[in-house]
């Protein structure tokens, strides 16, 4: 590196020699002299650089050896991890499968615990609940709580399973755990339950036992005494399991029926005192339809529609004498109006006729009013047997919430009062109809009638001159009653 700034160093002794001496000849041999001493040294020196070169050059070698032998070293290394990764990758993947398969798994058994859970109540009387309905909530709200673990949730719905799965291992046997139910007072008082196979008892602290009658919406059922030696023998069956035990081949459904046997007069008297009136109503209706019935039926026999025949020849011919004999004395109520119109010829046709027409129709519609009047006041009533049911209800929701049993009493009162008004119009509202469709009918064939009869003695047919003996003086009606 040293021989060019050496050449440089002669170029310019070469200059200066020339520009101060003028001999060319000297001057050219002292700057041969000078070159050839100034290469020489440059030679050594670069001798010396070659020699430092090839001193610094083997341990530069060697430590590139031993570099390149690190970086052979790393690069194994860097393949042995890339391999290790990659197997690792490998089995994260197939622990993340296994978890969502573990948790896939663990959802499903979930879900199946807690519908379990929300299920197990209709599985079981609802007197259960009293024992069963705390960790059976904790089960159902577990699945809702966002503030609860997996673990926790599943640890709360493994805990009731097996609180159910010990519960059938002790119904087997029979059962028994303290709880609260309501006697037939609508009272709740505390005792113990016992379940034996279908049957379900209850015996109170004071002594009183019966058979449990599940209520729906209600874990405290109600308590009903049986008769005779049966409940005699509740009490120490369930105290110390050994009496009378009320079983049935129906599994419990004959029981079951029997304590909760009903009629119409049961019915009746939980409707409440609205029930009365509504009985006197529906006995009103039913005497008027039977009334009304027996009227068409003896009108119906009263007929005569030969003489009718008979009554219009005879007009059609002038005879009114043998049209008013023919008409004299009959119960046809068209043979009625027939007679009273042709025995008042001379003082207005029309007049009696209307007049007799009016008379027959009203016979017919006798009684109807009351039908109507029934049928609209009969759901009134119900409705208002409603409203006092629902108000007696409500009296005890707002006050004592320890009497279920009366509550639902005040419920069923409102019920029964308006199936019992909505009844009784409805079969009112038949035999109403029925009796207006025959007086209406009735009226057709009057009118029908008196427009003949007004036909023919107002076309000149008939002769004009005094009533016969047989005619009723004017005033006489001839219309008779029903």
């Amino acid at each position: 590196m040293k021989t060019p700034h050496a050449l440089l160093s002669v170029f310019g002794l070469a200059l200066s020699v020339v520009a101060q001496d003028v001999n060319p000849m000297r001057t050219v041999s002292r700057l041969s002299e000078s070159s050839e001493a100034q290469l020489n040294r440059s030679i050594g020196e670069l001798n010396t650089l070659r020699d430092e070169i090839a001193a610094e050059k083997i341990p530069l070698a060697k430590e590139l050896g031993d570099l390149e032998n690190k970086v052979s070293n790393l690069r194994k290394e860097s393949d042995r991890i890339t391999r290790t990764v990659d197997s690792a990758n490998l089995e994260q993947a197939a622990v993340k499968a296994e978890m969502k398969a573990r948790q896939d798994e663990l959802g499903y058994v979930s879900n199946l615990l807690d519908e379990y859970a929300r299920t197990f109540e209709t599985k079981v009387a609802g007197c259960e609940l009293q024992a069963f309905g705390p960790a059976m909530d904790a089960a159902k709200q577990a699945v809702e709580n966002n503030t609860l673990s997996t673990a926790e949730k599943f640890q709360r719905q493994v805990a009731f399973a097996g609180l159910t799965i010990r519960r059938a291992d002790d119904v087997i046997g029979g059962m028994k755990f303290p709880g609260k139910g309501v006697d037939v007072q609508g009272t709740v008082v505390d005792g113990q339950f016992a379940i034996l196979g279908p049957v379900t008892l209850f015996r109170s602290n004071e002594g009183n036992a019966g058979v449990v009658v599940s209520q729906s919406g209600s874990d405290k059922p109600l308590i009903r005494p049986l008769e005779g030696e049966i409940q005699a023998g509740l009490s120490p069956m369930i105290q110390g399991g050994e009496g009378l035990l009320p079983l049935d081949p129906s599994r419990g459904g004959a029981l079951k029926e029997l304590i909760q046997e009903t009629n119409l007069v049961h019915i009746f008297i939980q409707g409440g005192p609205i029930m009365w009136p509504m009985l006197l109503a529906s006995i009103i209706a039913f005497a008027v339809v039977i009334e009304r019935l027996l009227f068409l039926g003896i009108e119906r026999l009263r007929r005569n529609e030969k003489g009718r025949e008979r009554i219009l020849e005879a007009l059609d011919k002038g005879d009114l004498g043998g049209a008013v004999s023919i008409a004299q004395g009959s119960k046809d109520y068209v043979l009625r109006v027939i007679h009273y119109a042709i025995t008042r010829k001379d003082q207005s046709i029309a007049h009696a006729l209307q007049y007799a027409q009016a008379q027959e129709t009203k016979r017919f519609q006798r009684g109807t009013s009351v039908l109507d009047t029934v049928i609209t006041l009969a759901p009134l009533l119900g409705l208002l047997g409603t409203v006092t049911g629902m108000m007696g209800s409500f009296s005890l929701i707002g006050g004592d919430l320890g009497a279920p049993g009366a509550i639902t009493g005040g419920i069923a009162e409102a019920l029964i009062a308006t199936a019992f008004g909505l009844g009784i119009a409805i079969v009112a509202l038949i035999p109403y109809n029925y009796l207006n469709t025959k007086t209406e009918v009735a009226r057709h064939e009057i009118e029908s009638a008196s427009k003949q009869v007004e036909l023919y003695l107002g076309s000149g047919h008939m002769a004009h001159g005094a009533p016969t003996a047989s005619q009723p003086q004017p005033g006489h009606a001839a219309a008779a009653g029903a």
